[in-house]
């Protein structure tokens, strides 16, 4: 465990100020983030700046969300392994608490014409926030030629080869890394020693870590297994707990990189959502507090509800227990087991590459999943066609739908242009949504 300002805060005072952390993290990450250096640096003699910085580094180089760890880490330095683990589940528990319940709202309230309306008017909203985000990710990810040409291989690859989202993820980094070699051997001079003090294993920390991953990996994987293996287990859960699992090792650049994926995969493939759910689950997520890949219980949970062979109800909480166990569980493991080795990993100069090019792929998986929605939320009928290896998705025009235009349209402006706060664009969106649906 690091050291910090100060003595340590006590346990209440950590469980007060992480659960005001939690319930207040609305925003998307950088609120989030911005939140918790209000509270861990300004306000309180916690975390100095250099320390702070650090931990965000560090946490923005793994998959999953980067400010839930992040509040991890920051618990984990205050008050090691438990400390951790309590910062982690105050961030996530009172979203998962909210998204749950609307969650319930949807799947059994959802074609009640307020709701109806609710719901279109924060699908509309939704694709002017995921364009805002692609806007600000290619702004800090897109600095080179390497970077557009692999942002723009991921979207063909994806949008219309189809091609896996953990294959694209990998290639990218696989790219980053060999040319960051290549480069890196035309240079004149060993370039390479500024990585030779990093080969060294650090002192006293292959055990600990060895015991962590351990501890940590059965914990997480333990319970998959029983999913699996035991019999008489409906096997919706145990898809979901090997598919939860899955997207949580490959979230590399935040939620909006892996719902196109998430959203593929549990409408096409395991049949958990129909094709407009996602749109409305995203804009759920996005009015509760907490990492946006709390999405992944709205999933778990109508998938629970629809493929279990449960009662709804009772399928739908254990799928969106199990959504969240494992999207998080293996989020705990990476810095427990990672953040002793922080120092290291930042200094490698061909891993930090690696990551900078998957970075830049995830760009066009957002230009993806931002098309994705434009589609489904702007066109009542969207079919697809097939030329070799490549699938078009081919719009009906003539059903456009003009009030999902116009709300979509002015949320962007509002967003974009005005720089409005987020809960006033997605209440006007709400607000227009309900008019529309019950004027039709």
């Amino acid at each position: 465990m690091s050291e910090h300002h100060g003595a340590p805060p006590s346990w209440p005072e950590l469980f007060r100020v992480f659960g005001h952390i939690g319930l207040l993290s609305f925003g998307g990450p950088a609120g989030q983030i911005a939140l918790m250096h209000r509270e861990l640096v300004e306000e309180r003699p916690w975390l100095d700046e250099p320390r702070f910085l650090h931990a965000l580094n560090f946490c923005m180089l793994l998959p999953g969300p980067e400010a839930m760890q992040l509040a991890t880490y920051s618990g984990w330095l205050l008050r090691g392994v438990a400390g951790g683990l309590l910062a982690g589940l105050l961030f996530i528990l009172p979203g998962f608490a909210v998204i749950m319940g609307l969650s319930a709202l949807y799947f059994f309230h959802g074609d009640l014409p307020v709701v109806a309306g609710i719901l279109f008017g924060l699908k509309a909203a939704v694709l002017a926030i995921v364009i805002e985000a692609l806007i600000k990710v290619s702004k800090r990810a897109l600095k080179s030629r390497l970077a557009w040409a692999l942002a723009i291989l991921a979207f063909i690859a994806i949008a219309f080869l189809k091609l896996p989202f953990p294959l694209i993820v990998l290639g990218a980094g696989a790219i980053g890394i060999v040319t960051s070699i290549a480069m890196r051997a035309e240079e004149p001079g060993d370039a390479a020693s500024s990585d030779n003090t990093t080969a060294v294993a650090l002192p006293g920390l292959a055990g600990p870590t060895l015991r962590t991953v351990l501890v940590w990996g059965a914990i997480w994987l333990a319970p998959l297994a029983a999913l699996v293996v035991l019999p008489g287990m409906p096997e919706a859960f145990s898809a979901m707990a090997a598919f939860f699992s899955k997207a949580a090792i490959v979230t590399f650049g935040g939620a909006y990189a892996v719902l196109a994926y998430v959203g593929q995969q549990a409408v096409e493939v395991h049949g958990w959502l129909r094709p407009g759910d996602m749109l409305a689950g995203l804009g759920l997520a996005e009015t509760t507090p907490g990492p946006l890949i709390l999405v992944l219980v709205f999933v778990g949970f109508l998938g629970g509800a629809r493929e279990a062979g449960l009662d709804p109800l009772s399928g739908g909480l254990i799928g969106g227990s199990l959504a969240l166990f494992f999207t998080f569980a293996p989020c705990f493991l990476w810095i427990f087991a990672g953040a002793p080795h922080i120092e290291r990993l930042r200094s490698v100069k061909w891993l930090s590459a690696g990551l900078s090019a998957i970075t830049a792929a995830v760009v066009g998986v957002i230009l993806n999943l931002a098309v994705w929605f434009a589609l489904h939320v702007l066109f009542e009928s969207v079919g697809e066609v097939v030329r070799g290896p490549f699938t078009l998705p081919t719009p009906d025009l003539a059903s456009l739908n003009a009030a999902a235009l116009v709300i979509a349209f002015t949320a962007g402006v509002a967003l974009l242009q005005y720089h409005l706060n987020l809960f006033v664009v997605l209440g006007g969106a709400t607000l227009a949504g309900i008019g529309v649906s019950l004027l039709a």
